[in-house]
């Protein structure tokens, strides 16, 4: 059976449960919750596994190692289960993408964010699969840290959950169809 590591960052606990920065968290709940999942706390994260059409074993990871080293729990999971690069993918809060927009690569810089920038440490590779949700806000004037660390206002949430749900669809077809055939069918759409 082919294992996929589908890592979403964020930060552990209550106190930044409802930030921007915990996107990644906030999406893998919304899988976990429309498949009738749950979470155990095991190794350095959080963690839930799924038989998905019965050819693919997939891992959801929550580091609870905080954003800033993430990639210490995605290095240890990529080893302990022997999944393969090509079959890892990290979701990410994206704050020089407008709000609501996705873009999926396969490879790059980590744009400033220190979770991506631990990943590519601890594996010792950029060439990974990474999807990144827009959060940018022209009208907010915070400091950069400042906001990914600030709650969603109300107003965005409807919109938020309405995005998670094109989300997932990337994620499930990166899991079916593969990085190219994803990048092509949702990158061009600007999604």
């Amino acid at each position: 059976m082919e294992k996929f590591l589908i890592t979403g960052l964020g930060n552990p606990g209550n106190l930044y449960q409802k930030t921007r920065h915990n996107l990644g968290f906030l999406v893998l709940d919304k899988i976990v919750k429309k498949y009738y999942l749950s979470f155990s706390k095991k190794k350095l994260g959080f963690i839930s596994e799924f038989n998905y059409n019965k050819k693919k074993q997939l891992f959801f990871l929550k580091p609870y190692t905080y954003v800033n080293n993430s990639g210490i729990a995605v290095k240890y999971w990529m080893i302990k289960e022997k999944i393969l690069l090509k079959n890892i993918l990290i979701i990410s809060d994206d704050i020089y993408l407008n709000f609501g927009n996705f873009r999926l690569k396969g490879k790059g810089g980590s744009g400033g964010h220190n979770g991506l920038k631990s990943i590519e440490k601890e594996i010792n590779t950029s060439h990974y699969a990474r999807l990144r949700f827009g959060i940018k806000n022209n009208k907010e004037k915070k400091e950069k840290i400042d906001y990914v660390l600030s709650n969603w206002k109300i107003k965005e949430i409807d919109y938020l959950f309405s995005r998670l749900d094109i989300g997932i669809q990337i994620i499930f077809s990166f899991i079916t169809n593969g990085l190219e055939q994803t990048m092509n069918l949702f990158n061009k759409n600007n999604f």
